[in-house]
């Protein structure tokens, strides 16, 4: 009998400790008494006698103009404080910033960083499957449609019924420039909320817990940012590793030179693994003007003649530099010159040709 009875308190003890509410979890455990608590008068002390040193060494600071009041007992929710995540390469946050907001510094060149900040939004927006009511890029404001999702929640432990909650949110998402356009921040603003749970309705929420709607939207936003840059920098490493077509042909300038049918941001890291195969070091480069400053250290084992099936040495040892032009959105130009910036003749850029392009096409580069 009392193996029974201890049996069946344990498993009562269970079905209360797992059935606890999601409020009483965000609420701090124990009494709340001290919600009516009153201030007590101060000690009259007569004037007859002396009056005692007081300490304000545990006196209670006075409450703050913007504290809500009403925060106190149960609807104090002691969860921790909600956080933007910069988990973007280049972003960071403001401390003591009181809005959920992110700063993000223009780290690719590829496009303008507000356009790819919007891009990813959207994109995130799409996977999502939630709607945009109002977007004006020019103005910097996007307002989303409601977002709603359904959450199924335990009821009281001794409801063993599962209560439905719809949650409904309108955000507003804007972003903010520096003069110089290579800094922007990225903010989120709960527009509207709607929670419906059987025929209650809540419309309103505290500041603490809109900040954790925004805070929490804008680190799903972040987190599909870091994402993307992971997944194109993966692409464009396949790309990179891949061999490209090259052909004869000429820079901008008119002038002898090899066209790869590539971006340049694909065919600048692509050159340098080309050079390091065929024996070249790299001792100085500056990918914003594309230019490379190199040192053909020549092949001990005839490494270009190997390729096109000569004995005669095409290169000379020495120093040499290149210069590689975007031509348009797929092709790059690569102008090899003197080390006085005199670029090579149609005759040495075509006896070249061979080497380099067998090199350029290949496979699989380590890189």
């Amino acid at each position: 009998m009392n193996k029974t009875l201890a049996l069946v308190s344990g498993l009562t003890v269970l079905a209360l400790t797992g059935c606890a509410s999601q409020q009483d979890r965000k609420a701090a455990s124990g009494s709340f008494d001290y919600v009516k608590a009153q201030d007590n008068a101060p000690v009259q002390i007569p004037e007859s006698l002396d009056k005692p040193e007081f300490s304000d060494e545990y006196a209670l600071p006075e409450v703050g103009e913007q504290a809500d009041p009403d925060l106190v007992g149960k609807k104090l929710v002691v969860q921790s404080p909600a956080l933007v995540m910069p988990l973007v390469t280049g972003s960071h946050v403001e401390e003591g910033a009181k809005r959920a907001m992110v700063w993000f510094d223009q780290v690719d060149d590829s496009q303008p960083l507000d356009k790819a900040i919007w891009n990813s939004l959207l994109s995130f927006l799409d996977q999502q499957g939630i709607g945009v009511d109002t977007f004006n890029p020019e103005e910097g404001v996007l307002i989303t449609d409601w977002m709603v999702i359904g959450k199924e929640e335990d009821s009281s432990w001794y409801d063993w019924s599962e209560s439905e909650e719809q949650v409904g949110r309108r955000f507003e998402f804007s972003m903010e420039k520096k003069p110089h356009g290579r800094t922007a921040a990225l903010m989120v603003e709960l527009k509207d909320y709607m929670a419906t749970r059987g025929d209650d309705v809540t419309a309103d929420l505290n500041d603490l817990q809109e900040r954790r709607e925004e805070v929490d939207i804008l680190n799903q936003v972040i987190n599909h940012y870091e994402y993307q840059i992971q997944l194109e920098d993966s692409r464009r490493i396949a790309r990179i590793r891949q061999g490209l077509n090259i052909e004869m042909g000429f820079n901008p300038d008119g002038e002898p030179a090899y066209v790869v049918a590539a971006k340049y941001d694909v065919a600048w890291p692509r050159t340098l693994l080309v050079l390091r195969k065929l024996n070249f070091d790299v001792k100085d480069l500056d990918k914003s003007t594309g230019l490379l400053f190199v040192t053909y250290n020549g092949t001990d084992d005839g490494w270009w003649n190997n390729l096109i099936g000569s004995d005669e040495e095409l290169l000379e040892e020495g120093d040499y530099r290149l210069q590689l032009n975007e031509l348009s959105a797929d092709k790059t130009s690569i102008t090899f010159m003197n080390d006085e910036s005199e670029p090579f003749d149609a005759k040495q850029v075509s006896e070249l040709f061979d080497a380099f392009a067998q090199v350029m096409s290949e496979d699989n580069l380590d890189i």
